[in-house]
């Protein structure tokens, strides 16, 4: 609980002083903050490593009263140094510990702690925890650079602006639709990076469309069976379905939209098949490194993208319906179960058994430890913890249920911090999970499962209607939200226009949140002269007025 320990021992500090104290940890502003903005410290790392950082400061006789001054104040109201001549390791692992509301605390506090909790690398930790790297714009120049800031802009922009966005999901929508499938679409993949929507369906075609603009890019000749499942990044396009094999398809270099699916191009090495699974291809994933393949031969085959061939083969005891990987592991489900395997062994660590009453359709993960979401025939999507599931438990209990569907979950996807689903009673539920999900205070900093009473679970924030078909597929990022099902049309809920409303009614309240702060500094100052406010109040007023007329 934080208090002012100044006010509660009644001394007062002077007008370049402030302080505060949370649970016996003082952060106080010091007036020689301005020297390390003059000298362009921007970085943490240059407070000293073992002493005060300000002993090495060059002083003069007015700097040393002012310091004189300072140290009595201090010393003769909470009796400890500031919280900035900690030496520099300490200062960035207590900086690391704090989550997002409070590195902003405390980058309010002074200009020095405002710089050092803006430029440390907390903010990238916060940021990939919730979203992985961010997604830049599509490029084949190669990786960026771990851990350097991305675009020109810091992580803490990154985090700021991705929060911002991911409140956009409750405001005011468009729903596009994109016409060209003849049958049902069973699988859509977004790759938001890239601006590009990839589906397919029954008509064993997959398409290619501009995000944007919803106009169709490419589209592939006739593969010759249904597509049940598409993955995708900057540099592969991987396709399955009822022919038992993958189609894959390698980024173009100079080619604007990456991929040529076509195959009208001159490059016909850049189009390749994968071979190996028994039957129906029912889900694909993609990392760095691998691909993953689901089928209903009952295996998890994980390839090699460097040599393009079958590594492992994970066996199941029922059909496969959709995988998940997250690290050095795979979650995926079969039958009525859901599992966890570790790819560099190849061993099962976790059997979620009888997940659901009937088949687990379908499943969802992020860079979030240990969650699970799963979705099932039963319309149930349930939130489970796997560090708490034991392998003795024949029915694992799950930490959360929701059901918002009168049909089968037939696919799950999420974007911290929303999960959303599509099923074949033609609605699209929308769950908040910030509340049900919390950053542990550890040196790791992963995310737990909070634990709270089952029985006060909220229900989905929002559901999408007005679809009037089976649901087959969906997909979430960038504003949008894309789902396909048996009527063959593609809609893209766009939430761009939301983001647009909030930002102005944030430079609305800014402005007025200035025009107060100018008024009440003018009326200290009138105050102070022992001077009549009531006219220039009446101007200011006015003043402010004709600010916010020409905002709106």
């Amino acid at each position: 609980m934080a208090f002012d320990c100044n006010k509660a021992r009644g001394v007062s500090l002077p007008d370049n002083h402030s302080s505060i104290c949370t649970e016996g940890t003082i952060i106080q502003a010091n007036p020689l903050s301005h020297y390390w903005k003059a000298k362009g410290w921007k970085s943490r790392d240059k407070l000293g490593n073992q002493k005060s950082s300000y002993g090495s400061i060059p002083r003069d006789s007015n700097t040393k009263k002012a310091d004189e001054a300072s140290g009595e104040a201090t010393a003769s109201t909470c009796g400890i140094r500031c919280f900035t001549d900690l030496p520099a390791a300490l200062v960035c692992e207590v900086l690391a510990r704090l989550d997002a509301k409070e590195l902003g605390i405390v980058s309010c506090v002074s200009t020095l702690l405002h710089t050092l909790a803006t430029d440390h690398q907390g903010w990238k930790k916060l940021y990939c925890e919730r979203w992985g790297l961010p997604n830049l714009p599509a490029t084949l120049n190669g990786p960026v650079v771990p851990g350097s800031p991305l675009d020109g802009k810091s992580w803490k922009t990154f985090f700021v602006e991705r929060e911002f966005r991911s409140k956009s999901f409750m405001g005011k929508c468009n729903v596009d639709v994109l016409r060209g499938h003849n049958e049902d679409v069973r699988a859509v993949f977004l790759l938001a990076s890239a601006n590009l929507i990839f589906t397919g369906g029954r008509d064993s075609v997959v398409r290619m469309w501009n995000m944007e603009e919803g106009l169709l890019i490419d589209s592939s000749r006739p593969l010759g069976g249904t597509i049940r499942a598409i993955a995708a990044d900057i540099r592969l396009l991987v396709t399955g379905g009822t022919n038992s094999y993958i189609q894959c398809w390698r980024a173009v270099d100079g080619n604007v939209h990456l991929f040529h699916i076509s195959g009208n191009g001159t490059d016909q090495t850049s189009e390749f098949r994968l071979w190996g699974h028994e039957g129906p291809v029912t889900c694909l994933a993609l990392d760095s490194l691998r691909i993953y393949s689901g089928s209903w031969d009952m295996t998890v085959r994980v390839w090699d993208r460097a040599h393009m061939e079958c590594v492992q083969k994970l066996m199941h005891a029922d059909w496969v319906w959709d995988l998940a990987p997250h690290g050095n592991t795979i979650a995926s489900t079969a039958g009525r179960d859901a599992y966890v395997w570790d790819i560099r062994n190849s061993e099962l660590t976790s059997l979620i058994s009888n997940a659901h009453v009937g088949n687990v359709y379908s499943l969802a993960r992020t860079h979030l430890a240990n969650v699970l979401f799963t979705g099932g025939e039963d319309g149930a999507i349930r939130l489970f913890n796997v560090s708490d599931v034991s392998d003795d438990d024949e029915d694992s209990k799950p930490v959360a249920t929701w059901v918002p569907h009168s049909g089968p979950v037939h696919s799950l996807a999420f974007e911290y911090p929303w999960l959303v689903s599509a099923s074949s009673d033609g609605r699209i539920a929308l769950i908040d999970s910030r509340k049900l999900l919390t950053p542990k205070k550890s040196s790791k900093g992963h995310f737990s499962v909070k634990s709270f009473d089952a029985s006060a679970i909220e229900p989905p924030q929002r559901m999408l209607h007005g679809v009037g078909c089976d649901l087959f597929s969906i997909a979430i990022g960038a504003d949008r939200i894309v789902c396909a099902g048996e009527d063959g049309a593609v809609r893209v809920w766009n939430f761009s226009e939301a983001l647009e409303i909030e930002r102005r009614a944030q430079a609305l309240r800014s402005l007025r949140q200035e025009n107060r702060m100018r008024r009440r500094k003018a009326q200290a100052e009138m105050n102070a002269n022992g001077r009549r406010p009531d006219q220039c109040s009446i101007a200011m007023k006015k003043n402010q007025l004709k600010g916010d007329k020409s905002v709106t």
